[in-house]
């Protein structure tokens, strides 16, 4: 039986700081965490919901702040970075999400929704449904979002396109992929609350045979791989993007395409330099408050 209160520790910070702040906050409570974006404020929450409230909490407090001061060292605006832990009812948890989670159409491919959501698909529209607060990733996210764009164009290509997910985190695009016709589609992360979520995600939606989801490490993906594939999603940090941009290249088929996402607007044209050194043409991109995602052909 589910337990009628929720635990929940908050971050209040910009934008600009969401991806490191909700790393950082579901990595110290060992918890997916998730946000949303206050359009009247300008400011972003991070939150991790917890079963049970969190233990220690004098060291949970200190390692986020000392957290939050090396995110600052790196030149992020982190806003307040105020802490919040509050005891909350789930009813008041699943009411709240439902006043900003709404339905997301990427064209007319794919519908995006929470299980609460009665909005029908239209003709021939996929449907993944995700729940936010308790998971993470879906789609509200620019970056994610545009991966969706992606996704959902290139799956009209015709003939099944391969597909790889790098930094799957919910599994949302994963999920996508195998809705959309991808065939095979596989993807990975490094966290293994990600994998663990993302697995079941993927039998939330009767896909869970359709696609193959681990853990493992970009860092560690082979040079001389025995799989390329058609379409790469990675959505990582800029640095890991660019420290491991051969290896990631190296997964991708001549004729591929490879979706960059997670990459700040200041920091996008450095990381796209560094990928058309590797033969990789430049195929569009898009910009969405703080962030900036690209798509890349391999010539």
């Amino acid at each position: 039986m589910k337990t009628k209160t929720l635990w929940c520790v908050s971050v209040v910070t910009t934008l600009e700081a969401e991806d490191a702040v909700s790393e950082l906050l579901g990595k110290v409570l060992g918890e997916p965490a998730s946000s949303y974006f206050d359009l009247e404020t300008g400011m972003t929450t991070v939150k991790v919901y917890c079963q049970t409230e969190p233990s220690r909490p004098a060291a949970w407090r200190a390692d986020l702040r000392a957290g939050l001061d090396r995110i600052k060292r790196c030149g992020l605006d982190i806003g307040s970075g105020k802490v919040a832990l509050a005891k909350i009812r789930r009813e008041d948890w699943a009411e709240s999400w439902k006043r900003h989670f709404k339905p997301i159409e990427i064209g007319g491919a794919l519908l995006v929704k929470p299980s609460w959501s009665k909005k029908r698909p239209r003709k021939n529209q996929a449907v993944v449904v995700l729940d936010p607060g308790l998971s993470f990733g879906t789609g509200q996210h620019p970056t994610t979002a545009f991966c969706l764009h992606e996704l959902a164009r290139c799956g009209k290509k015709g003939a099944p396109w391969s597909f790889l997910d790098i930094g799957t985190g919910s599994g949302i695009l994963a999920i996508a992929a195998a809705k959309l016709g991808f065939s095979p589609v596989h993807a990975f992360d490094f966290d293994p609350d990600s994998v663990r979520i993302a697995r079941a995600n993927a039998r939330i939606n009767g896909v869970q045979n359709q696609l193959r989801i681990v853990r493992r490490d970009v860092t560690k993906l082979p040079m001389q791989p025995v799989r390329q594939y058609d379409l790469i999603c990675a959505n990582l940090i800029s640095t890991l993007l660019v420290a491991e941009r051969q290896r990631i290249v190296a997964h991708l088929k001549p004729g591929g395409r490879l979706v960059l996402a997670g990459i700040l607007k200041s920091e996008f044209l450095a990381v796209q330099k560094n990928f058309v050194k590797l033969g990789l043409k430049p195929a569009g991109s898009k910009v969405g408050k703080e962030w900036r995602s690209g798509s890349f052909r391999r010539i």
